[in-house]
């Protein structure tokens, strides 16, 4: 049997590169049909990657694409983790979770008073 160019799983892949907790999360993303491999649906969680192939997937509110520069045997540090792939993802807008937030929080009493005034006056 010749052997090519080494390959693994695309569920284990994604989780040596951390961009899932478990296995088990990548692999019911790439069964879900949400990853692409190559522009490609990928349905099957045994769907052999290698070095040079790229993915697309979401992550959070982001749509990741990153290239495969190498494989790993085993899931280690961030560092590197990070040294498996080249992240190829354009910059998104950060969309706010509430755009009328301005991070003050609650009002305090002083807020709540002026908030008071500006309601009588528009009520009379």
């Amino acid at each position: 049997m010749a052997e090519g160019a080494p390959k693994t799983r695309i569920d284990k892949w994604l989780w040596h590169a951390r961009f899932f907790k478990t296995r088990s999360l990548a692999a019911k993303q790439v069964a879900a049909g949400h990853v692409r491999l190559n522009g490609d649906k990928v349905l099957k969680p045994a769907q052999n990657v290698a070095a040079g192939d790229v993915l697309t997937f979401a992550q959070g509110r982001l749509i990741r694409v990153v290239r495969i520069e190498a494989l790993a045997e085993r899931r280690g540090p961030a560092p590197e983790a990070q040294a498996l792939y080249f992240d190829m993802t354009e910059k998104q807008e950060k969309i706010p979770a509430n755009p009328k937030f301005e991070g003050k929080g609650r009002p305090d009493k002083k807020a709540r008073r002026a908030l008071d005034l500006t309601r009588r006056r528009h009520t009379l």
